[in-house]
């Protein structure tokens, strides 16, 4: 789990430095269960997917999958990350109804999810 924080950070560090800082990052990893079908990990790429369409507190949104070298992502297979302009942004993305729609959908399908939220600091 460290090493996951550790690589979480650099990779957090790596892309708060392309911006002015003082964004508010909300960094989301998912490990599904083994009985979660291909065809219902494709949902969930599209549903995330939507709610920046949805919550227009979201100002920016990437994903991916893992593709880990080192092979240090302790089977957690998707990295979602969520940028909002500060916090209170977060906290009204929370009890929106698109993302507890989203929470609903996950149902059964995860092992373990983490979360990370910080806010961005330019690099010096």
């Amino acid at each position: 789990m460290k090493a996951l924080l550790l690589t979480i950070m650099s990779a957090a560090l790596t892309a708060a430095s392309a911006l002015a800082g003082g964004e508010f990052r909300h960094v989301v990893f998912f490990k599904f269960k083994d009985t979660a079908t291909p065809e219902q990990v494709k949902g969930i790429e599209k549903a995330f997917g939507e709610l920046p369409k949805q919550i227009p507190t979201i100002v920016a949104y990437e994903w991916g999958t893992s593709e880990s070298v080192e092979k240090l992502n302790d089977g957690f297979t998707h990295c979602f990350f969520v940028t909002f302009k500060n916090k209170a942004d977060l906290e009204a993305y929370i009890p929106h109804d698109a993302h507890k729609a989203f929470g609903a959908k996950l149902g059964g399908l995860l092992e373990k999810a983490f979360v990370f939220d910080y806010t961005a600091k330019a690099a010096e």
